[in-house]
């Protein structure tokens, strides 16, 4: 987890992890400064702390507390989930198939409805549609069991750590936003599918910090140019 000035999110995240048992190891990325410190004493294992000296972007802060990981699997979640049950052994199934290279679960918003976290490509007319959309409608469907997608968002991945090394990670070209997008698009190209797993769930209380802040409206806009570019 990486932390934006949000450690009072993460700690409340820890709480659920704590009852996941004691397979999980936790590295925990404060990326500013934060009056408040991590409250991760309660983890069966102790966390693994890392001290930004300067501000990374989402890929490169992810891709540096992936160089301390030493177990089979790697998770990447935003520190503005909860975990109402543990979704792991569900999501480290659907990674047993050699051929899956990431998988996400279905994400709920706190008024419990389904988030499109699972998502076809975007292109130039789908982003513009999106424009004009009153309510952004899910692109698969969510009670037909594991689904092959397109991508999945990077709020909650989860990966081999083999296949996360052999893709080399986020693009850290990528500052904000769309990291997952091209993770995805690449671990396509290389063969692997990216697989949607409704029967795992988290909630997912989202910020939308875009929509209000021109300087990450921008990251935004940057990073959509440099994913259509790419196509």
């Amino acid at each position: 987890m990486v932390s934006h000035g949000q450690n009072a999110l993460v700690n409340a995240l820890l709480e659920d992890l704590a009852r996941c048992g004691e397979d999980i190891a936790v590295l925990l990325t404060q990326n500013i400064p934060d009056p408040v410190p991590f409250a991760a004493g309660a983890l069966p294992r102790p966390a693994e702390i890392i001290v930004n000296a300067h501000p990374k972007g989402f890929g490169a802060n992810h891709n540096a507390a992936f160089a301390h990981a030493s177990s089979p699997f790697f998770c990447v979640a935003n520190p503005d989930l909860r975990l109402g049950a543990d979704p792991f052994p569900v999501l480290v199934e659907s990674l047993a198939e050699e051929r899956v290279g990431a998988v996400g679960p279905l994400v709920r918003n706190p008024a419990g409805a389904i988030e499109d976290s699972a998502r076809r490509f975007p292109t130039a007319a789908t982003l513009a549609r999106k424009l004009f959309a009153d309510k952004r409608q899910p692109d698969y469907p969510s009670d037909r069991g594991p689904v092959e997608v397109d991508w999945i968002a990077g709020m909650f991945m989860l990966f081999r750590s083999d296949t996360y090394r052999a893709i080399g990670g986020f693009d850290e070209a990528y500052f904000l936003y769309y990291e997952d997008v091209d993770l995805c698009r690449r671990l396509r190209a290389a063969g692997k599918s990216i697989r949607y797993d409704p029967r795992a769930e988290v909630t997912h209380d989202a910020r939308r910090a875009s929509r209000r802040d021109p300087r990450l409206a921008l990251h935004h806009l940057k990073s959509i140019l440099r994913f259509l570019r790419r196509a």
